[in-house]
């Protein structure tokens, strides 16, 4: 697995709007510290541009990463920062504090693409997955192939608008 967190990816929308939606990511293209130190850089200068406004995600593995990324990179931003960032005022973990704690889903499990899936999204991958990504991005390393490393992007701009799916229907419930 490398070791490395090499995506960070976001949609961003203004008002509930959809048709401002857009897809910004960070990529690390190649596995070494300095790019995956440049892609959290990235990503974190994103977030405090677009100060104020709240952070959704789906999974803890977004803070536990974050929380990880700014130990191993402190001249990015400082811890307090990002408990800050992950203050219930400033973001929300939709499975944890919102799926688990106070929704009912008629579906077998409450995976982000098992609801996004019955709320009528699809991904563009006929087989998506984040252990797929994992392995997508070692061949892109190995090959350099573009169309791999599209495929890592369309995959997690379509995680980024699944969480974006899931937050509507639970706002339409």
């Amino acid at each position: 697995m490398r070791d490395l967190c090499y995506l960070h990816g976001f949609v961003e929308r203004r008002g509930g709007d959809n048709s401002t939606e857009k897809y910004v990511a960070f990529f690390t293209d190649a596995v070494s510290s300095e790019k995956e130190e440049r892609a959290f850089d990235e990503a974190w200068r994103y977030i405090g541009t677009n100060q104020p406004c709240v952070v959704y995600y789906y999974s803890k593995y977004e803070r536990t990463i974050w929380r990880q990324l700014q130990a191993k990179y402190p001249s990015v931003c400082m811890a307090d920062d990002i408990e800050n960032l992950l203050h219930p005022s400033q973001s929300v973990d939709l499975y944890f504090d919102v799926v688990k704690k106070a929704t009912e889903w008629p579906t077998r499990d409450h995976s982000i693409k098992t609801l996004a899936k019955f709320l009528g999204f699809n991904w563009r991958d006929m087989h998506p997955s984040g252990a797929a990504s994992i392995e997508w991005f070692d061949r892109w390393i190995q090959t350099g192939d573009t169309k791999v490393k599209q495929r890592i992007l369309d995959y997690n701009e379509d995680d980024c608008i699944a969480t974006r799916v899931v937050l509507d229907g639970i706002r339409a419930l």
